[in-house]
């Protein structure tokens, strides 16, 4: 009964994870994110002060003081760069298993029991994805204000639908299997048959839609930060970085290129690594994976 549970489990092995690096993309994505990471870090290591401001020296081109030159107000770019890098990475990563856990949660629950709280959970799922992402945020802005919770419950709420209805789909699919019918048969717990079989067999999808979903927040929060929605000054902001790069891209461009070229870093890095993710765990996809390395 378990060895049938584990062949149609899609938890990768750890020999599946060893793939990553001898893929191209996988390579590339590791690189990309290992960049990004390190500029992350660098503002804690050199201990800038990313709101320090310095007018003598606004708009200071790329220098060995200034590594990426300084904003309109004299603030090293360095600093703020990486301080907004350590605030998107973060809101994704926070936002994204947020969603994950609660549609998990919720989208599981809807399959096993069916009946009226798959209908309730269904409606719920429909009502939220029907509302287009910007006037879903206006609304909850106008509501509580702008602001680093807002946003959270703006992007949990976005993406919570997608991860509730892929586990709603797998727990459907998988409580009619033969080892889940006859652990039932057997007397065994409900909690007890999700969390040995459901849940292992759900992880899969589930870890491949998350990482599919981090570029996504990223550039979402990116978006939002731009028209002034998201984190606000003085915090730093991948989006308000280049906003205001944009402004004075006549006197200076290179606030809006050290930003752009960050978010352009980790969007393509975890996307190239969710690809990568998603191949390695589908075996259609195997003989792709192993042509690209």
């Amino acid at each position: 009964m378990k060895a049938v549970a584990a062949d149609i489990s899609d938890k990768p092995s750890p020999a599946r994870w060893r793939r990553i690096w001898r893929d191209r993309n996988g390579r590339l994505g590791l690189l990309f994110m290992g960049l990004v990471l390190l500029l992350a870090l660098s503002g804690l290591i050199l201990g800038a002060d990313p709101n320090r401001i310095d007018i003598p020296q606004r708009l200071a081109a790329p220098s060995l003081a200034h590594w990426l030159g300084t904003d309109n107000l004299g603030r090293d770019l360095t600093a703020r760069i990486s301080a907004g890098t350590r605030s998107a990475l973060t809101l994704a990563l926070l936002i994204v298993a947020a969603s994950a856990f609660l549609g998990a949660v919720i989208g599981t629950a809807a399959g096993l029991f069916g009946r009226w709280l798959d209908w309730i959970v269904t409606a719920i799922f429909d009502t939220l994805s029907a509302f287009p992402a910007l006037i879903l945020a206006f609304s909850l802005v106008a509501l509580y204000g702008t602001g680093r919770q807002t946003f959270v419950i703006l992007a949990i709420l976005i993406f919570l639908p997608q991860f509730g209805r892929l586990a709603r789909a797998r727990a459907q699919a998988l409580r009619h299997q033969s080892f889940v019918e006859a652990e039932r048969l057997l007397g065994v717990h409900p909690m007890v048959i999700v969390l040995r079989h459901i849940l292992p067999n759900i992880a899969g999808p589930l870890i491949v839609l998350a990482g599919m979903n981090i570029p996504v927040v990223i550039t979402f929060e990116a978006g939002l930060s731009f028209l002034g929605l998201g984190v606000q000054p003085p915090a730093s902001s991948l989006g308000t970085l280049i906003k205001d790069g944009f402004i004075y891209m006549s006197e200076s461009w290179w606030p809006t290129i050290g930003a752009a070229g960050t978010l352009a870093l980790a969007t393509l890095g975890s996307t190239l690594l969710a690809e990568t993710f998603r191949d390695i765990l589908d075996p259609k996809s195997a003989t792709d994976v192993e042509g690209r390395a």
